[in-house]
Parts: C-alpha cells; structure tokens; sequence
C-alpha cells in the first residue's frame, strides 16, 4: 500500500519558517518525482516545487524562500519555508509522480498519489 503523509504545518507570523516533511512508503522512491502542491481558500490548487533525483524546480513565487530536497535513505521530501507570507497560506500537500525519466511536472494530473495535506496559516 502506497502512502504518503505529511507533517511539519501549523500557524506562523510573517517571516517566520516551517519546515513540511512527507514520507512515503510502499513505492520505489528512486522512479518517483515528489512535489509539493498547495491550495488556498476559494483557489485552485497550484504547484510549488518538484524535485527529481538530480533536479529541483520553483514557482515563481516561492523562488529563494524554500527549498525542496528528498532524502532517499529515508524515503522523504522536505519543503524548508523561509520569510513566510500571508499569501503562502493553504493546505499544503505532497505527490509522487511516477517518473523514470527525472521530469518534473507543474499538473496536478501527472501525479499519481497524495498525501492528506497539512495546513499551513501565516498571519500579518
């Protein structure tokens, strides 16, 4: 049984840092794209970062706020959350997209499982 969980949210000023983790379990790691999605109140839910095995890519918006990383020995994917914003307030959740040639997709189609979702509340 494939699965993925997340952890690491909850409720922020501006500025401050969250770091969000999802472990996965019952997959080949290694073959999976893993990226972060989040989806604000009265939004669609839209792409925040993918990572590969050897790559890394940013919406626009987040660039040089977070950074994405896995940790293959441990099957996990962190999104490290700096200078946090309002705007940045939502449901995050993670995805794994099967992906043997290390692309990285911005749909939320292509990804093949899902985690739950962990809030995240950044106040002004």
């Amino acid at each position: 049984q494939i699965q993925l969980v997340e952890s690491g949210g909850g409720s922020v000023a501006a500025g401050a840092s969250l770091r969000l983790s999802c472990a996965a379990s019952g997959l080949a790691f290694s073959w999976y794209t893993m990226g972060w999605f989040r989806q604000a109140p009265g939004k669609e839910r839209e792409f925040v970062a993918g990572v590969s095995s050897g790559r890394t890519y940013y919406q626009e918006s987040v660039k040089g706020r977070f950074t994405i990383s896995r940790d293959s020995a441990k099957n996990t994917m962190y999104l490290q959350m700096n200078s946090l914003k309002p705007e940045d307030t939502a449901v995050y959740n993670c995805a794994a997209d099967f992906a043997p040639d290390q692309s990285i997709s911005l749909r939320t189609n292509d990804y093949d499982y899902w985690g739950q979702g962990t809030q995240v509340t950044v106040s002004s």
